[in-house]
């Protein structure tokens, strides 16, 4: 029985996919665009790819729309990416809380770091894969895995950004302020990527046949590049500044110590700081249950002492309702080796371990006698006790009696910073620097006797400094532990920092990122200059390739040898098998024609 129209046809067309394929693999090998290919869709061999006709849309409609998914990710990923990498000053603060409120210890903040960077890698390595497809005039196809790796990133961004923004909203403030730093050089980077586009860009603006196509792609492109061109002309930084006019260095305030290099709040962190280099030192004072002030951040001591062991049923009481008798036998130094908070602990050597686990609660006196014997400044928070606690109502005089009977430090020493019954404290002692933790107009800030303000480093400002040094009220800003928030304070004329790093911003000789206006305007300028240069060369190459005109005298045109070259040799190559196979089944002949063998046999 013979074989019915409809399977003979079938069978020609299966012999001739066979039979092209084979020519494809046969015709060139592309070892570099294969690559590009496998990788971003899985299609390893040559048979697989299609290559864009002129005219023709680089991609079908579902992969444009992953492509487009796959720019939207890159960008929500490298923001928060961005923004996660410039909050590492508060990535303490950050495991801390999470410390409080999932009741055990765990780098969180480096953890999340690390997952940012990796998908932010995956997804950039897959931008760049699509642009050198497209660079190649292939058609984009994403494989399937690669979409859902897209889906679980965009969503990974998308929450996490949410997540942050709602429990830690003040970080977008340090964002802003990066950026006062960052822009000039964030600057140059977004310019040098617009340039890299513009191949690809230029390739498919001159393939598309269709007039609106070309205008809202080349509008696009030149709409982002002029504004990139023209931001430098709206950016300001402290930091660009004539020379000459940049402040002396800010003093440095050991926050609680040096917490980096010892336990905080302990008799070490304080000689750690003031053996470093500190300035002044910083610490909360919190007053026991029989009224002797001691150092204390917390409300609890369940984080930075061993209380769950001496007092497993008291974990969570107020430590202002211990005794002093029952403080002073807690170890505030083995929290320290264990947890490591700033993964500075390993590096300790066996004396300096022993030296931190021997570590107690300090009293203020401790403190103070600590400080004036170094003559060095201090400023303290003072917490007031709660209900019920003998020295509710007392809280300020028993300090003050501390300050002048029981310590050997100058009032003058003293940054005084607990706002209750301030002019009360003035005129008890006229030495104390009474010290503001709120801003305000400068007339309320005098009246109060006011010469210095603690600010959070989020609320710096270049003009607000100025404007209340110019009436000698300086302004302290905390906590800053990273160099180019330091820069940043530096050049805006900040007076002093508190800091958990004393040992590497004392290293700092200048402001990082510090140059002059005219420096600023030749880099912006050469860069934007270099970049147009480069863009209109690579549009013209792309206008004069794709129209055959010749590159020198005598020279074969750019079609015969162009992109669409190849394209029209393998449709050359396939009509002339199709004919064999026709002239073959009339004549009796073979209906496929003796191919040379090959080492990789396409799939039928």
């Amino acid at each position: 029985m013979g074989r019915s129209p409809v399977s003979l046809s079938t069978l020609k067309l299966g012999r001739l996919k066979v039979v092209r394929r084979q020519l494809l693999q046969r015709y060139e090998h592309q070892p570099f665009v294969s690559c590009l290919a496998g990788l971003y869709g899985c299609q390893w061999r040559r048979y697989q790819r299609a290559r864009a006709q002129p005219g023709e849309c680089c991609c079908s409609r579902l992969e444009c729309s992953s492509f487009g998914l796959l720019l939207a990710t890159f960008f929500l990923t490298l923001v928060f990416l961005y923004f996660w990498s410039e909050a590492q000053n508060d990535y303490n603060d950050f495991d801390w809380f999470n410390f409080g409120t999932m009741g055990f210890w765990f780098p969180w903040s480096v953890v999340l770091l690390v997952v940012a960077a990796a998908l932010f890698t995956y997804i950039a390595l897959l931008l760049v894969l699509a642009v050198c497809l497209l660079s190649e005039g292939q058609r984009l196809y994403l494989h399937w895995s690669h979409k859902i790796g897209i889906l679980v990133t965009l969503t990974f961004s998308v929450s996490a950004t949410a997540v942050l923004s709602d429990v830690w909203s003040k970080e977008w403030k340090t964002l802003l302020l990066s950026f006062q730093v960052t822009a000039p050089f964030l600057h140059v980077g977004a310019v040098s990527i617009m340039t890299l586009l513009s191949w690809p860009i230029a390739l498919h603006f001159f393939r598309m046949n269709k007039r609106v196509r070309q205008v809202a792609i080349l509008g696009s492109f030149l709409a982002v590049l002029f504004a990139l061109y023209l931001v430098p002309l709206g950016m300001y930084s402290p930091c660009i500044k004539e020379e000459g006019t940049l402040g002396p260095v800010p003093f440095l305030i050991g926050h609680r110590g040096a917490p980096m290099l010892a336990p905080e709040n302990t008799r070490l962190s304080f000689q750690k700081a003031v053996e470093v280099g500190g300035d002044g030192l910083e610490t909360d004072v919190t007053i026991s249950y029989d009224g002797v002030p001691f150092l204390m951040h917390d409300g609890t001591l369940r984080r930075t002492t061993n209380v769950h062991e001496v007092f497993p049923n008291r974990t969570d009481t107020l430590a202002a309702m211990f005794t002093w008798a029952e403080l002073e036998v807690l170890s505030a130094g083995a929290w320290f080796l264990q947890r490591d908070p700033f993964g500075t602990a390993s590096g300790l050597d066996p004396e300096e371990r022993a030296q931190v686990e021997n570590q107690t609660v300090p009293t203020l006196k401790d403190f103070l006698d600590l400080a004036a014997q170094h003559s060095r400044m201090v400023i303290f928070d003072l917490r007031r006790p709660p209900q019920g606690h003998p020295y509710r109502d007392t809280w300020i005089n028993r300090t003050l009696e501390v300050i002048h009977n029981e310590s050997s430090i100058n009032s003058s020493k003293v940054l005084w910073l607990p706002a209750y019954k301030r002019k009360l404290v003035q005129e008890f002692d006229p030495e104390l620097q009474q010290t503001s933790g709120v801003r305000a107009s400068i007339e309320e800030l005098q009246e109060e006797h006011i010469v210095r303000l603690n600010l959070h480093y989020s609320s710096m400002s270049q003009d607000q400094i100025s404007k209340y040094a110019s009436v000698n009220i300086s302004t302290n800003l905390y906590v800053i532990s990273q160099p180019w928030l330091f820069s940043l304070a530096w050049c805006a004329g900040a007076q002093s920092v508190t800091t958990n790093a004393l040992h590497l911003l004392r290293t700092l000789r200048k402001p990082i990122f510090l140059m002059s206006p005219h420096e600023y305007s030749v880099m912006w300028i050469l860069t934007d200059i270099v970049s147009a240069i480069f863009i209109t060369a690579v549009f013209i190459f792309h206008w004069w390739r794709e129209r055959g005109l010749p590159f020198w005298s005598g020279a074969r045109q750019a079609h015969e040898n162009g992109l669409y070259s190849k394209f029209r040799t393998e449709l050359n190559d396939v009509w002339s098998i199709s004919s064999l196979s026709v002239r073959g089944e009339g004549r009796g002949l073979p209906t496929t024609p003796t191919l040379p063998t090959i080492s990789e046999e396409p799939p039928v």
